[in-house]
């Protein structure tokens, strides 16, 4: 038994207690061959559990196993520890986090993985190089400050992102916070986000001009509204839909101009349970909700959103967090001063860049700039001390990777930069051209193609050693760069981005980067880049320093870098990049075929199949899964004695099963016994679904019995439940492919 289940019960939720425990039965019953390896993946990926590739032995090399693959081959006996390993993903909606959850994310970090938090462009932390089997243990401990780590993968609603200045920003419209967790409380685990072909991203933004929360490349993105109904001022969002990178980038669309505070939670539902309804299922390629939006339009889709909206039944959740808006509501844990002549080294630098003044006379929001992302275990617990020293425990990580702390006193921002200097956290060049963004690349992403983190390291060094003596033009504008097509560095939205690619040379592949030019960072990702063609990656900090360097010499007056490469016109940027876009042959300059960060040379031969939404499995699987989790479960407490215990598990497990049936005819029972019971006798029984040419629907009692039973629960009755729950779940697999093969002969 895990040495933190007991310690930790009381101490996190009922339901994400029952959902770990659940998945460490899932974990047992998969290693022992019970459990179906797709649906095992999208299990542990709908828990935030990745696998990585390890071709990358330059940063890592030295810790833990390298070249493993996580986990398929999971059946090497009940007692061998598996040494595949892979990346855990932890939620922190709108970026928010606490001083405690930070040291605790710190302690797994040393105790778990390789000694780095990395922070990513939803705002999560992850922690790479962590066994399977350790999961658990660790998502309760997360659990026990708050933190989970459920649908943080998978085909489901991801994490919610917000700006992280949300009520302290000078231009927005009202403090987004309070809603952006009400989103996040009314979604995790809701039924109707189980079902979605692949995931859907959610943001919110309180600016309109700004970059915030970039709302309109999300799925779904809200953007604050204030309106005059009835004689008075009423909060309510702007609704984009469809938006997204990825291979192709979509622009989302305003689903409705304005909806209400009381009403965005029935809306957003009403979306979900479309696209769970409408969206592509079998090709993966075309499951995301901007295609389906992009396939029926926007008219169309609008008004199947509100003919669904029309329909739902009244949920009491969708105004109740009105009540507790102001509970996010912050303020500083000490009185303002302020700061005269400061004369420590680098302090002034660092304030231009790195500190934003807030709303609040007398206060800021200071930023860290994390190089890649990445802040190490002693950083993050001097970090915690720190923000509790300086801050009342307001921190929140970005979209670009970085830490913001908020309602720093003025006056303490010399000693605040002191301490931060002290740990190598204060860097300055945050929100320049200095903070590259990167997704993992080819360091533990099995989709990537050249070294991103590399590449983004390499820019980085090579433009912070010019910091002082770059144009302010120059300074402004964002590079990103991503490992593959698939955007997650976001390089189609910055001026200057970079996605990896592959050329050959004399029969050698050659690492390369597509540039992309042009993109819209601000006005939420206004416009997307193009790509305007591939240089050797050994040649991408030559073009950066040619295109801003040229740029700053040509530009007219305030012309920004959009403008001025819509000017230019593509022929004349093609003459630019061409100079960069020869590779020599491999006796000359074996540089060049190996990528930034690595050691050997490039190969394309260790790209795998990427798990950023896993394959798509059925809803049905997925819920008869954790029904077979939950009958584990109660065989386990049966052997240990636990006859209360075994009984009540048994008899959810029977319950799962049927609301596995229940919901694959999209019938809506939420976790409510008595519904899911009269929902699977309408459905399934008196139809005799359920029926099978030998049972003739006996499996069926053994739930309807249990449920109407009120006897205590004896050693013998429960050896008896937990053999029927297991009957059952067979006889649910067998009317579900029943259903299945009628279906296909249709």
């Amino acid at each position: 038994m895990s040495i933190w289940k007991d310690s930790l019960k009381n101490r996190i939720p009922k339901d994400w207690a029952e959902e770990i425990d659940l998945f460490e039965g899932q974990i047992k019953l998969r290693k022992q061959g019970g459990v179906d390896e797709k649906v095992f993946a999208e299990t542990r990926l709908r828990r935030g559990a990745y696998g990585q590739r390890y071709d990358n032995g330059q940063r890592y090399d030295g810790i833990k196993s390298q070249k493993l693959k996580f986990p398929t081959d999971l059946t090497k006996g009940p007692d061998t520890k598996w040494d595949a390993l892979g990346m855990q993903r932890i939620k922190l909606p709108f970026g928010s986090m606490t001083p405690k959850q930070l040291e605790v994310m710190a302690e797994l970090a040393e105790e778990y993985a390789d000694g780095i938090l990395h922070i990513t462009t939803r705002q999560d932390v992850q922690l790479h190089f962590i066994h399977i089997e350790d999961t658990p243990d660790l998502m309760r401990r997360l659990g026990a400050v708050g933190i989970t780590t459920r649908e943080a993968c998978g085909n489901s609603i991801r994490n919610v992102t917000a700006c992280p200045l949300a009520g302290v920003c000078h231009t927005e419209v009202f403090d987004v916070t309070p809603y952006a967790h009400a989103l996040f409380e009314f979604l995790l685990g809701h039924d109707d986000v189980q079902g979605f072909g692949r995931k859907v991203k959610p943001a919110f933004s309180g600016c309109e001009h700004e970059a915030c929360g970039l709302v309109k490349m999300h799925d779904i993105g809200y953007l604050a509204q204030v309106r005059e109904i009835d004689g008075g001022l009423k909060r309510g969002f702007r609704v984009y839909v469809g938006g997204g990178l990825g291979t192709i980038p979509h622009q989302a669309k305003v689903l409705t101009d304005f909806v209400g505070e009381d009403e965005f939670l029935a809306l957003t539902q009403a979306v979900c349970r479309i696209y769970a309804r409408l969206g592509e299922k079998r090709n993966r390629n075309r499951a995301r909700l901007k295609f389906l939006v992009a396939d029926v339009g926007i008219e169309e889709f609008t008004r199947l959103v509100n003919e669904e909206w029309q329909a739902l039944p009244y949920d009491p959740r969708w105004k109740a967090y009105l009540d507790s808006v102001d509970r996010f509501d912050e303020s500083p844990c000490h009185e303002t001063d302020t700061f005269e002549g400061v004369e420590v080294e680098g302090f002034a630098e660092w304030h231009e860049s790195n500190v934003y003044l807030q709303r609040q006379e007398g206060y800021a929001a200071v930023t860290l700039n994390l190089p890649l992302g990445d802040i190490s275990v002693n950083q993050s617990f001097t970090l915690a001390d720190i923000v509790r020293r300086f801050t009342p425990d307001t921190m929140r990580t970005t979209v670009e990777q970085n830490i913001v702390l908020r309602w720093v006193s003025v006056g303490d921002l010399p000693t605040l930069y002191q301490a931060l200097d002290d740990i190598g956290l204060a860097t300055p060049g945050a929100a320049s051209i200095v903070d590259i963004t990167s997704c993992p690349g080819t360091d533990t992403c099995k989709l990537g193609v050249s070294a991103s983190r590399g590449l983004a390291g390499e820019l980085r060094t090579q433009l912070a050693a010019r910091n002082g003596n770059l144009d302010q033009a120059i300074k402004d504008l964002r590079v990103k760069v991503s490992g593959c097509f698939n955007s997650c560095g976001h390089h189609h939205v910055a001026d200057i981005g970079f996605f990896g690619n592959s050329r050959r040379r004399e029969g050698r592949a050659v690492p390369h980067f597509q540039v992309v030019l042009g993109g819209q960072w601000k006005e939420n990702a206004g416009s997307y880049g193009l790509a305007v063609g591939a240089v050797p990656s050994k040649n991408a900090p030559k073009v950066l320093d040619a295109l801003t360097e040229r740029y700053a010499r040509e530009r007219r007056n305030d012309e920004n870098f959009q403008a001025w490469i819509a000017r230019l016109g593509k022929i004349e940027i093609k003459k630019t990049l061409e100079p960069y876009t020869h590779v020599p042959l491999f006796e000359q300059d074996p540089s060049f075929f190996i990528d930034w960060g690595d050691v050997r040379n490039f190969t394309m031969s260790d790209l795998g199949i990427g798990e950023c939404a896993g394959e798509v499995v059925s809803l049905f699987s997925l819920n008869i899964s954790q029904a077979e989790g939950l009958a584990f479960d109660a065989l386990v407490a049966l052997d240990e004695g636990n006859v209360k215990d075994a009984d009540e598990k048994a008899y959810r497990a029977m319950l799962q099963a049927a609301k596995s049936l229940v919901l694959s005819k999209s019938l809506d029972v939420g976790n409510d016994p008595d519904a899911i019971v009269s929902e699977f006798r309408k459905h399934f029984f008196d139809t005799e679904l359920f029926f099978d040419k030998f049972a003739k629907g006996k499996f069926a009692h053994y739930l309807f019995d249990r449920h109407k039973t009120t006897v205590k629960p004896t050693i013998d009755s429960c050896r008896h439940l937990v053999h029927e729950a297991n009957l059952f779940i067979e006889a649910a697999h067998t009317c579900d492919a029943r259903m299945a093969a009628e279906e296909e002969a249709v």
